[in-house]
């Protein structure tokens, strides 16, 4: 069975060796498009089903939307404005409603995940669809004594109530301090400063997204819509829960809290989270505007094939330092792979090392070097070379097919003129051809089954 790392209790560990695993990834913020320091993390429930496929195990993946809630900050414990919820602040800037917001990016997040041959999860729940569930958990959290009403009518979770509070990241009770841009802004309403909000009161002033509840009309915080989501879909056990590596505090320990608190015991087996990703060397972030698309690799020629092969030559918990060079030489070993691809057979050469490879704490780079080996070894038998590598693709979910392009005839008559120069080695003549091929967008790749014809990468 495959070892994993477990955050929580800083050691490999493996999820239940029968029957199906389950599977709760943390998913988006429907309020912008989805970046490919987001797609990283979105890609490790994936590399998971993955690995426990290749040992003939079962898994099924909850990945909920978060359409409602996610305010700037729903702890007080950073330096953002806690009055701003995400999803009516970009409605307001597109003049559409926060409903449509969501449906549009929600819409956009599902392409991206395709387009990186991401398997669609078995359930997405959306927040917005799921509130009588989470005023029933905050009910039963009040019931039980870890959640209270303020003065300001919202209701928040007492986090002096559950002692193993900050047993995933560290960040203990006693290790956290007030935190907010002007001190004396700190929430009076709350017992304690580390307590959070599940349920906010709201005025007439917030006029979308909001419920009527027993504590009066509001909207949820954030971080209880995942404890409702995920109790919904699993009951009182969860094997793994999956996020990136920045939703280990506050929303992960709050969501552990709220959920053991609710059930009694543990609900999640093992935490895992994909480190950060950089993008030449700087944090991808709105504020230091250094935010690349996945359409954007798209738009400079490189294919998401190759975005996902650069994901998997880093561990998924090591920070990643992508760069356009790196996307580049990417893409060039995914249009090698596919175009010594001669048939739709496949063999199981490198199918032992893979599993073995995955098993061992999803360890993608060492199952890319071994890809890498044979493919060297095997360089003078196309055939059997073409088969490792479906083989692979398959068990790593690359997508290898060939580009499907619109190729100008004049191009085309370039490539068919230079392959009779070739033929004649008139070396010079196929050099100038060539040239004028890579001047009109295009460059070419000579394979054993003849010339392909591929769009050039233009980088912004």
């Amino acid at each position: 069975m495959i070892r994993i790392y477990d955050t929580k209790s800083r050691t490999l560990g493996s999820p239940p060796a029968s029957g199906q695993v389950r599977i709760y990834a943390c998913g988006p913020t429907v309020y912008r498009d989805v970046h490919l320091g987001n797609l990283r993390s979105f890609l490790l429930p994936d590399l998971i089903r993955l690995a426990l496929a290749a040992h003939d195990a079962d898994s099924f993946i909850v990945q909920n939307i978060t359409d409602v809630g996610h305010m700037a900050d729903d702890s007080n414990l950073d330096t953002s404005d806690s009055t701003e919820d995400k999803m009516l602040k970009q409605a307001a800037a597109e003049k559409l409603s926060a409903l449509e917001i969501a449906r549009k990016y929600e819409l956009g997040f599902f392409q991206d995940i395709t387009a990186l041959n991401i398997r669609t999860p078995d359930q997405t729940p959306r927040a917005s669809e799921t509130i009588e569930s989470m005023i029933n958990v905050i009910q039963k959290l009040m019931d039980k004594g870890f959640a209270y009403q303020g003065e300001n009518g919202s209701v928040y979770f007492d986090a002096t109530k559950y002692e193993s509070y900050g047993a995933i990241s560290g960040n203990t009770l006693e290790q956290l301090k007030p935190g907010h841009r002007l001190l004396d802004e700190i929430d009076e309403t709350k017992r304690f400063h580390g307590d959070w909000a599940l349920w906010k009161i709201t005025d007439n002033r917030r006029s979308e997204l909001t419920w009527q509840t027993p504590w009066g009309v509001g909207f949820p915080g954030w971080h209880i819509e995942c404890t409702a989501m995920c109790l919904d879909a699993f009951g009182d056990q969860v094997d793994i829960h999956t996020g990136g590596i920045d939703l280990r505090f506050p929303h992960h320990e709050n969501e552990r809290a709220q959920s053991n608190a609710i059930v009694g015991k543990e609900v999640v087996g093992q935490w895992v989270h994909a480190e950060h990703l950089l993008f030449e060397g700087r944090k991808m972030s709105k504020s230091t505007n250094n935010v690349v698309l996945l359409r954007d690799v798209i738009d400079a020629g490189i294919s998401p094939a190759a975005v996902r092969l650069a994901f998997l030559e880093h561990h998924y918990r090591q920070q990643l330092n992508l760069t356009w060079d790196t996307l580049v030489a990417a893409e060039t070993t995914i249009a090698r792979w596919s175009d010594s691809i001669v048939s739709d057979q496949y063999n199981h050469a490198i199918s032992d090392q893979i599993t073995e490879h995955l098993a061992d704490n999803l360890d993608t780079p060492t199952a890319i070097m071994a890809i890498r080996g044979l493919e060297k070894s095997l360089a003078k038998s196309p055939k059997e070379r073409s088969m490792m590598l479906n083989a692979a693709s398959r068990m790593l979910g690359l997508d290898l097919a060939k580009p499907k392009l619109v190729i100008d005839d004049s191009v085309i008559k370039l490539v068919q003129e230079r392959e009779i120069a070739r033929a004649n080695k008139d070396f010079n003549l196929s050099d100038q051809l060539r040239d004028q091929i890579t001047t009109a967008g295009y460059w070419v790749n000579d394979t054993s089954s003849g010339p392909v014809i591929r769009r050039s990468i233009k980088l912004p």
